[in-house]
């Protein structure tokens, strides 16, 4: 009885559409008027002990278990519809103040932080190849027509973030987090840049570097297995980074854009791609144990004061929230697209899981819980050596 008082308490209030809610002992309730939308079923009760220190984390790792089940007649994502409603809800269980606790300091030594890219981009090209696009590209897309499919917009992407560089021939460019290469290499290719890109993903450091040598692109474009902290090389008149400060730790990231400024050259300048929190930065211990272990999602007035103490300064800033949304909800469903190769190999609780943190991110974006911004900035005073207006980026 204990139990269900407080699941009542903890859910009654999370939604702001019907949710029918079945319990482990059989019993139902409807919470909300009207016919229920979404289904959640306890297959077993979850510790009140564990959902009132960590929600989040108790009912991740329950779905994960399949102890959890949710499910839905009018939507093929009912998780993201269910968490976009908690986001909202000021009294839901992700975000009244009753259920956020404190998670264990994190370690973002270099060290902890190959460990940490390598347990997530390092589960095998294979993988990520099943659901990504062509281009093998992990970030937000950038969908210019509603029509585009999503190779065209993470095509649209790279384009979008060299166009802001202004970039001129034969100069140098360092991509912080090069992922699998596709920015780096059409940096090389078509704007006839010289490249450098760093990782610490040894899947993606093979990828690139064999990308390099089948393209003939080894006179103008290396990769290196290194910590950004660590590299050693002359100033570069570009730097871009995609998805990359939100995994160097709250404690670094001072340093991270203090690097960034130490690597370009007295006019150069960078565009910095990343999830930021426009209400202040947070983490999720959900998403910290399970997919991104050390992830920090920093706040927008922390990066600017960052961007500011490095000696940067601001040339442009383009929130892509809606963006990165759209290009969740594609691979939600190029993954469960994927589940019958998948499952066989990894397990049902990868599959969950993996399902969970799509749909979740999806849901976060949607809600307006976190943004993707892109911050182009320069050293010294700003845009001094960019064109006047906006219109050279879509030119």
């Amino acid at each position: 009885m204990l139990e269900k008082t407080f699941y009542k308490k903890l859910l009654q209030h999370s939604f702001d559409f019907p949710v029918t809610v079945n319990y482990w002992d059989g019993s139902s309730e409807t919470y909300g008027s009207g016919e229920p939308e979404v289904a959640i079923t306890f297959k077993k009760a979850i510790p009140i002990k564990q959902l009132s220190s960590n929600a989040s984390l108790a009912l991740g790792e329950a779905y994960m278990a399949g102890d959890l089940e949710v499910t839905s007649n009018t939507t093929d994502t009912p998780l993201q519809k269910l968490l976009t409603a908690a986001y909202t809800n000021a009294d839901s269980f992700m975000r009244n103040s009753r259920y956020i606790h404190l998670i264990p300091k994190q370690s973002h030594s270099e060290k902890a932080s190959k460990k940490d890219i390598q347990s997530h981009y390092d589960l095998g090209n294979d993988f990520y190849q099943l659901w990504l696009d062509k281009t093998m590209t992990y970030s937000c897309a950038y969908f210019e027509k509603p029509t585009d499919d999503l190779e065209t917009a993470q095509i649209n992407k790279v384009h979008h973030i060299l166009r802001k560089l202004n970039p001129q021939p034969n100069r140098t460019l360092l991509d912080i987090g090069c992922g699998w290469g596709t920015l780096m290499l059409t940096a090389a290719k078509e704007y006839h840049l010289k490249v450098v890109g760093i990782t610490l993903s040894q899947e993606q450091y093979d990828f690139v570097q064999q990308r390099i040598n089948d393209e003939g692109l080894s006179d103008v474009a290396s990769v290196q297995l290194v910590d950004y902290r660590e590299l050693k090389h002359a100033p570069f008149d570009y730097i871009t980074s995609v998805g990359m400060f939100e995994h160097v730790g709250e404690e670094n990231l001072g340093a991270y854009f203090q690097d960034i400024a130490d690597y370009l050259t007295d006019d150069g300048v960078a565009l910095l791609h990343g999830i930021t929190r426009q209400q202040g930065g947070a983490r999720n211990a959900w998403i910290n144990k399970y997919i991104f272990p050390g992830g920090y999602v920093p706040g927008l007035v922390e990066n600017t004061q960052h961007i500011i103490n490095a000696g940067l300064q601001i040339a442009d800033m383009e929130p892509l929230r809606r963006h990165y949304q759209k290009t969740l909800e594609i691979w939600t469903a190029n993954f469960n697209a994927q589940k019958d190769v998948i499952l066989p190999k990894a397990g049902p609780e990868f599959v969950r899981m993996w399902d969970l943190y799509l749909q979740a991110c999806a849901s976060s974006f949607e809600s307006g819980n976190i943004d993707v911004i892109q911050y182009l900035v320069s050293k010294g005073p700003s845009a001094r050596d960019l064109p006047m207006t906006r219109e050279y980026m879509y030119d």
